[in-house]
């Protein structure tokens, strides 16, 4: 394979370690994992790696992914982790075990396809804790459950909630409590064993490692911790984990002295800010070949001495402190989740697999 740039680097291997280590992990309060691949686009070899390495059940937030993984002879349950739109219910029950929902209408088309196939199609029941990304709110969830066990072609296999993706609302006993309280209240009010009572993201580490018991949560989603360690925790990763599978390779294509503050009259970039500068003098300034449209460039960390000043679409702009590149040198970065999932996403990124059969 010719290794162009950019190219995102992904070393098999360590993912593979990430996901021993991290079963090992929670295994001691009694839980299982789902392995969340929608950072990853659905990238069929590292839903290989999971399987291989003690996950069993699969999770993405699109049926596009579930289906490639599936067309790559993935075999595993999916769950669908984005709330399905009344429109794709049929693809939704052909493609996934189980999905998350929050509204009934949607529950009915998915029952009426469910019928159509001839199949039962497994309803996680999201719950509102406070993140306000989506979610029943709990007084409400008793209704709901209701309904959905009275329809055909459905069956309620847990239920659910999110935090930290939106409102940044951190797990914590409060909130938790909550959610194994509801899951209690649920199964004792209508006589019914829920299969998952799953909590997600990552960041539940922070209170799993503060806690003896997890009540009756018995299933967290992970991603990042398998992908990337949880780096992006306010611990900067979990201990013991590898934080740098991902590396992203990009090539100077521009190399000069230049000043540091542009001269002109400064109206809008091309992404409608008014840019600033601070006047350092002059100084050698690099442009690599990726952008924007590839890239969160925030969340790009250099391994050698540069600092990043900005990007366009297609252009990292960047100083060089006390790094001597030239045109046509490498320069490797550690990702955070957002640069590692813009990478995955963007065609202009090759992606490179390291250590498939160590892994």
């Amino acid at each position: 394979m010719i290794m162009s740039t950019p190219r995102l680097e992904i070393d098999l291997a360590k993912i593979g370690h990430n996901v021993r280590e991290v079963i090992k992990l929670y295994g001691t309060k009694g839980l299982t994992m789902t392995g969340v691949t929608k950072g990853v686009c659905g990238d069929p070899l590292v839903a290989e790696v999971y399987l291989k390495n003690g996950i069993s059940v699969l999770g993405d937030s699109r049926i596009a992914n579930i289906r490639k993984m599936r067309e790559a002879g993935i075999r595993a349950p999916f769950i669908l982790l984005r709330l399905p739109a009344p429109g794709e219910a049929e693809v939704v029950v052909r493609d996934c075990s189980i999905s998350f929902n929050s509204e009934a209408k949607v529950i009915r088309e998915l029952s009426a396809a469910a019928v159509r196939y001839g199949a039962r199609h497994g309803i996680i029941l999201m719950v509102e804790l406070g993140d306000l990304r989506e979610g029943i709110m709990p007084g409400d969830l008793g209704d709901m459950v209701k309904e959905v066990l009275q329809l055909p072609g459905i069956r309620l296999s847990g239920i659910g909630a999110n935090l930290a993706c939106f409102g940044g609302v951190k797990p914590d006993a409060k909130n938790m409590g909550e959610l194994s309280s509801l899951a209690l209240d649920m199964e004792k009010k209508f006589h019914i064993d829920l299969e998952y009572v799953s909590a997600g993201c990552s960041t539940v580490y922070s209170w799993l490692k503060s806690v003896d018991r997890v009540n009756r949560i018995n299933n967290v989603r992970l991603g990042d911790s398998f992908l990337l360690g949880g780096r992006d925790l306010e611990e900067k990763g979990i201990p013991g984990l590898h934080y740098d599978a991902f590396t992203l390779v990009a090539e100077v294509i521009e190399s000069k002295i230049k000043p540091s503050v542009p001269w002109g009259e400064i109206g809008l970039d091309a992404f409608g800010s008014i840019p600033k500068f601070e006047d350092r003098g002059t100084g050698r300034r690099l442009i690599l070949n990726i952008g924007r449209q590839d890239v969160l460039y925030t969340q790009l960390y250099p391994r050698v001495d540069i600092e990043i000043l900005g990007a366009s679409s297609d252009h990292l702009i960047a100083v060089a402190n006390t790094a001597e590149l030239q045109v046509g040198d490498e320069v490797k970065f550690d990702v955070d989740y957002g640069a590692m999932l813009a990478a995955m996403t963007s065609p202009y990124v090759q992606k490179v697999h390291l250590n498939r059969n160590s892994a």
